[in-house]
């Protein structure tokens, strides 16, 4: 009878929980679009406006004391909201870790306006981020009105968060695995039953804005022959360098930036102008780059313009984002994928004579191969660039060229491009007891030397208490002589504040074990 009520009471847990994610990804979804939508006419007048300063050179230099007006406003926008810098993907993340705290409905209004202003204007900057933050403090905002408890809050800005991303992108699968691989890198049955309804119900929302069209529809893609695939391998070397060099040169901006001497505020002022003389010679390849990807898919470039194009999107999507204007790199990261694709499949043409109509394949799984590389998430690559190319035939390629571009990432000492920037966003910050206990789940691995140990011989950190272990549908409370095993979820209780240090803490210990145990039989 017991077992009975506590199932009972499960599967009402989860009901509510849907139910919940539906409302989160309906209003995230609402938000998202209006953002989406607003960004699209504004690139699309933008646009129309350079192709007319063709005509009337001169009218650029008022035009450039307007693009000034725009910077100093984003400018004023981050200095009263500095969380509303950049992607916003970092600043979700530690909040999730109990890093940061935001001012859910500050962030909400100012990074809308702030990332219209900024991605609208033609940066090469990308509206995923932006979108993501915007549904996370979505979910944020309904967790506050509605009193949750701090992990249920978690489980409401994670659910945001995939709302956001399903909407920008039309791509619910995508924004649940981001949520998992990415933001909390383990599988929790009420975040993935949560965020999976907010995502659909988001896209529902989108699909109503939009159409059905995938973002990046490319029609008639061939299949790879099964002979080329060592040239995947090729690719997914050459992507996984790339994405390493990508990394090195992002995470050095602030120093760049810091040599121009203007307020960190008033950075924008560079990329908002020298968006000028950009915008008039190539008014059609302005903003994230989705254009691009859908040219490359439709028509071949000639070599030449695909590596002026790549070191061109290269270098201001830098200059942009570098800028901490609140744009993200989601985009820009696919369309730099997408022309070193389309360069590999060029050289391939010319040199080795393969099919001209292959290189939109190349292009295809190298969107996916630089992203994984980049961001270290090959699931959320490899779904995402099916969902947004509209087509599910070619995941086996993507896996490889994703697989081999993450292993040489990997090799070279790449760290995930999210990961490494909240790094430096709490650089000197110290946890601090915040008061708000919180319960995080922490997965027992494989690879852990967790899996087979009784709780009494883990050397367990301080500041915690492990409260329940859920294996499946159940959860058994803890006693010294309980056995965790793998796929275990440990349940436990902490200081908000501590929650990171905690999971640290515990990973650190658990592969130690693992590392001194393999020594002692080496040994």
């Amino acid at each position: 009878m017991k077992n009975e009520h506590e199932i009972k009471r499960l599967d009402s847990t989860k009901v509510i929980f849907i139910l919940k994610g539906v409302l989160i990804g309906a209003l995230a979804g609402v938000v998202v679009s209006l953002f989406r939508l607003l960004i699209e006419k504004i690139m699309t007048h933008v646009v129309t406006l350079y192709l007319w300063f063709k005509i009337n050179p001169l009218w650029m230099i008022p035009w450039a004391l307007v693009m000034l007006a725009i910077a100093f406003i984003v400018g004023r926008l981050m200095k009263s909201e500095p969380n509303i810098k950049g992607s916003g993907i970092p600043q979700v993340e530690g909040t999730l870790q109990g890093e940061i705290k935001l001012n859910w409905f500050s962030i909400l209004w100012k990074k809308f306006i702030g990332g219209i202003l900024s991605v609208g204007s033609g940066l090469f900057l990308g509206r995923e981020g932006p979108s993501i933050q915007l549904g996370a403090m979505v979910g944020q905002g309904f967790s506050e009105y509605t009193q949750a408890s701090t992990s249920e809050k978690k489980i409401f800005i994670s659910s945001g968060a995939a709302a956001g991303l399903s909407a920008a992108f039309n791509a619910p699968i995508a924004g649940l695995l981001f949520v998992i691989e990415e933001v909390h890198h383990h599988f929790s049955p009420l975040i993935w039953l949560t965020s999976l309804t907010a995502a659909l119900t988001a896209n529902l929302v989108s699909l109503n804005f939009f159409g059905l069209k995938p973002v990046l529809f490319i029609a008639n893609v061939p299949s790879l022959p099964l002979k080329y695939y060592g040239l995947l391998l090729l690719l997914g070397v050459i992507l996984g360098i790339l994405g390493y060099v990508y990394q090195v040169v992002l995470l050095a901006l602030p120093k760049l930036y810091k040599r121009s001497h203007l307020p960190e505020h008033l950075y924008g002022i560079i990329p908002f102008l020298l968006i000028i003389p950009v915008a008039f010679f190539f008014p059609h390849y302005l903003g994230g780059g989705n254009q691009i990807v859908l040219a490359i898919g439709e028509k071949n470039f000639s070599l030449a313009l695909l590596i002026l194009l790549f070191f061109l999107r290269f270098i201001f999507s830098m200059v942009s984002y570098g800028a901490n204007l609140p744009g993200g790199i989601f985009l820009p990261i696919l369309t730099l994928g997408a022309l070193i694709g389309g360069i590999y499949g060029t050289v391939l043409h010319q040199w080795l004579g393969i099919d001209p109509l292959l290189i939109s394949d190349f292009a295809i799984f190298a969107m996916a191969g630089y992203f994984t590389a980049i961001g270290k998430a090959p699931l959320t690559a490899i779904i995402l660039v099916t969902e947004m190319v509209g087509n599910i035939t070619h995941l086996m390629p993507l896996a490889v060229c994703s697989l081999t571009a993450y292993v040489i990432n990997d090799l070279l000492g790449g760290n995930p491009i999210y990961e490494s920037l909240l790094e430096r966003l709490l650089a000197g910050h110290t946890p601090s007891i915040t008061g708000n206990k919180t319960i995080i789940e922490i997965p027992v691995t494989a690879e852990s030397s967790l899996d087979g140990m009784m709780v009494r011989d883990f050397n367990w950190p301080d500041e915690m208490l492990l409260i329940s272990i859920r294996r499946g549908s159940a959860e058994i409370l803890t006693h010294g002589d309980t056995v965790m095993k793998v796929g275990d979820l440990l349940m436990i209780l902490t200081d908000e504040g501590h929650t990171q240090k905690i999971k640290q803490q515990i990973h650190k210990r658990s592969y130690a074990a693992i590392s001194k145990k393999q020594e002692a039989i080496r040994g």
